[in-house]
Order: structure tokens, then C-alpha cells, then sequence
């Protein structure tokens, strides 16, 4: 296998729950990084926005920057024009880069009670996913022109997350535009089998995030109705090896199919609880023990 192993800066600084690493520099993060032996990594809110500083940064760290998140609202069809825009200066932005993904997530149709701390998630009806799905390959059209590839990221507590939305989802849209970021902690979290979810979408799947889940949490927040960001503050997700996934079969399943390509590690946890570079250090053992000969 040819495989580039990048790792997440939201292991150290997260992006939605803004308290978690916020007294991390970008300088840190990336030194310890490097440190590590890992040259790719995602955009984080303590790097530059200006593209050359943002080179200059990695370059100083034998680094470089493998995508950025992008949230649309596709199944909207009154906002396709300005979401494309958006999306394309997006891509702009990360072709100029160097980058040749773009993760991508349809974040629409989830509704916030705040005298509940939770979240509602409302399925889509048809003429959503058609107005989705349109969107989705219209962006994708764009990454192909710029020699890019749009990775639909399935997520936790969005409008595609179970085992059958993802199905829906990759049989809706044009796979030479729509590809999938697969995302082993995700897929439990939805309620898949991580390895199926492998072996089924294999020939759409360039790019990929591992993260492990602890079982104990996350049935904590299905019996409580607790929401994403409360669940990660519970330390919901770990590194791979220190949940309840089994990787063993996954990388048999990569080494059969000789992929090529990312793979970053992941684990949305507290810094302050769980230490990012001694978490690192536990993943990076824990795949050399289980990657075959």
C-alpha cells in the first residue's frame, strides 16, 4: 500500500467546540505534527487564511495541507446559487493549495432546541435529496475541472448518516463527481459496519479519516438523546486501537485492494483529558501491530 498518513489538527484544536485546544498555536500543533512523522493535515482555525503564509507554515514543518471541511446547504434549492459560489471559492482556495479534495457534507435540516441542548435532524423529503444531489454534482463538476475530487463526508447527526442514506446517496449522484471520504468512526456512529461500508463503496472512496468509538459513550448518547458536540466533550471518538472497532479486517481489506492515497488520523477528544501526541503515538503503534507484511 501507498499510503500518506496525515492526522487531524481537531486533535488538537476542535472546530466547533471552541474551548477545546484553544490555547494551542498553530506553530505547536504542526511542530508536534511533524514530530510525529506525519506530513499531511487539515485546515484549522489557528492557521493563516492567506495562501502563502499558510505555504510558508507548512513548508517551515515538512507538511502540506490535504483539505478543508466545507458545510453546504445543497437541499435548499433557493440557496444553490449562492452555496456553489461559496463552494467554488472554497475549492479555489484549496486547489491553490495543492489539495485534491474537497470534504464536503450536506449540513441542512438540522434544527437546534436550545431549551434542550439538542439537535433535530429532519429527513429530507424527495425533492430535497433531488435538490441535494443536483447541487452535489454540480460541485463536483467544478473539483473535476480544477483536477479535484468532491468526498462526500457522512456524518453524525446530519441528513446522511445511516447505513441507507449513504446507500441512497452514492446511487443518487454521478460517481465519476460525487466520491466518498470513508470514515471508519462515522460509519459506526450511524449505525454501519465500518468494514462493509469499505467493501461496499471501495471504487468511490480516495480518501480517508480514521477514528475509533467508545461504545460506552455513544450508547450513553442514544439512550439520553444527547447531542453531537456533548458526546465529544463525553470523549465519544478516540484514536484507532482504543475503541471498540476492529481495524485488523479494514487494512487487510486496503493491503487486498493495494490502496493508494490519505489516510488521517482522527480522534475529536479533549486535549486536556486525552493528550494529543500520547494519542498519536497509541494509533501509530496500533496500525504498525495490525498493517500486514
Amino acid at each position: 500500500m501507498k499510503i500518506k498518513y496525515g492526522i487531524s489538527a481537531i486533535n488538537w484544536v476542535n472546530e466547533d467546540i471552541m474551548a477545546l485546544g484553544d490555547h494551542y498555536t498553530a506553530e505547536q500543533v504542526l511542530s508536534q505534527m511533524s514530530e510525529l512523522g506525519f506530513v499531511g493535515t487539515e485546515f484549522c482555525r489557528k492557521f493563516p487564511r492567506d495562501t502563502e503564509a499558510l505555504k510558508k507554515l507548512l513548508d517551515s514543518y515538512g507538511m502540506v495541507l490535504t483539505s478543508q471541511w466545507k458545510s453546504v446547504h445543497f437541499s435548499d434549492k433557493s440557496r444553490h446559487s449562492e452555496e456553489l459560489q461559496a463552494f467554488r471559492e472554497h475549492a479555489d482556495f484549496l486547489h491553490e493549495m495543492g489539495c485534491k479534495h474537497v470534504v464536503t457534507c450536506e449540513t441542512g435540516n438540522a434544527f437546534e432546541d436550545l431549551n434542550t441542548n439538542s439537535v433535530h435532524i429532519e429527513p429530507l423529503t424527495d425533492e430535497q435529496w433531488s435538490s441535494m444531489v443536483e447541487g452535489l454534482n454540480e460541485a463536483g463538476r467544478y473539483c473535476k475541472q480544477l483536477g479535484m475530487k468532491l468526498v462526500y463526508h457522512y456524518h453524525g447527526e446530519t441528513v446522511v448518516e445511516s447505513g441507507e442514506e449513504i446507500k441512497r446517496l452514492m446511487d443518487s449522484t454521478d460517481p465519476d463527481l460525487v466520491h466518498m471520504l470513508y470514515d471508519t468512526g462515522h460509519a459506526y456512529f450511524g449505525g454501519s459496519d465500518p468494514l462493509e461500508i469499505l467493501q461496499t463503496y471501495y471504487d468511490r472512496i480516495p480518501y480517508i479519516h480514521l477514528k475509533d468509538v467508545r461504545k460506552d459513550v455513544l450508547e450513553w448518547k442514544q439512550a439520553n438523546g444527547i447531542r453531537f458536540r456533548e458526546a465529544v466533550r463525553k470523549g465519544i471518538f478516540t484514536v484507532p486501537g482504543d475503541g471498540v472497532i476492529d481495524f485488523a479486517p479494514i487494512y487487510e481489506e486496503l493491503a487486498n485492494r493495494s490502496y493508494e492515497g490519505w489516510v488521517t488520523i482522527e480522534a475529536e477528544q479533549d486535549p486536556a483529558i486525552a493528550e494529543p501526541v500520547e494519542y498519536a503515538r497509541k494509533a501509530k503503534q496500533y496500525i504498525a501491530e495490525i498493517t500486514p507484511a
